[in-house]
């Protein structure tokens, strides 16, 4: 039970803390799924934000619109499918980052 508030506040920690709770949380806690999510999280972080900022590159040659208007809504909406199966005990991987941990 611990492990899946641990998990939810990785997932929920997206919208008011992305890189420190679960920096904190990778190095207090010792279960190696909820380390694994957390570094997970980071990583998801990091690479919507340069998705996005190339994003906002791109606009000037116009394709950057719906990338951006894509990538923004990934990063809304995937902390809160985390969140959901974290809820449910299901395990979830991110996209794109998720099979590289």
């Amino acid at each position: 039970m611990e492990n899946k508030g641990l998990k939810v506040l990785i997932h929920a920690s997206a919208f008011f803390m992305p890189f420190l709770v679960p920096f904190i949380i990778y190095l207090v806690i010792d279960d190696l799924e909820v380390k694994r999510m957390a570094i997970q999280a980071i990583l998801f972080q990091l690479v919507m934000g340069a998705l996005i900022v190339v994003s906002t590159i791109l606009i000037i040659v116009i394709i950057g619109v719906p990338l951006l208007i894509g990538f923004g809504l990934m990063w809304l909406i995937v902390p809160i499918i985390a969140i959901v199966k974290a809820l449910n005990d299901e395990k979830y991987n991110y996209p794109i980052v998720g099979r590289w941990i």
